[in-house]
């Protein structure tokens, strides 16, 4: 079984690695506690580890106010060219990218 098992699984890996992630029905609850620890930790270590800006702007709800969602989603999604902020599309669903500027623009919960 395990032979005929990881060319299947070789090839799997190997298209999701070239492939773009797929948005799924919603968000888990797992995953939301995933995406805010990337939050605090990737995102802060430009950010500031409490959001209020650094090598990059602050990301808290007053800096964000006014500003488009769909506008913050395509930067997290694609980067800003001549910026450090890098593309997130490779390693985030746009859903998920959707659910982190939800939070952002309503204020980051506090860590437990």
């Amino acid at each position: 079984m395990l032979k005929y098992s990881l060319p299947l699984l070789f090839g799997t890996l190997l298209l999701a690695g070239t492939a773009p992630l797929q948005a799924s029905a919603e968000v888990t609850a797992t995953r939301q506690k995933e995406l805010l620890h990337l939050l605090r930790h990737d995102c802060g270590s430009c950010h500031g580890m409490t959001l209020k800006g650094g090598l990059g702007p602050a990301l808290l709800p007053d800096a964000l106010a006014g500003k488009p969602a769909a506008t913050l989603e395509a930067t997290v999604l694609y980067g800003r060219a001549g910026t450090p902020m890098p593309p997130w599309r490779g390693l985030l669903s746009e859903e998920e990218v959707a659910w982190l500027v939800a939070i952002l623009k309503q204020g980051v919960p506090d860590a437990h």
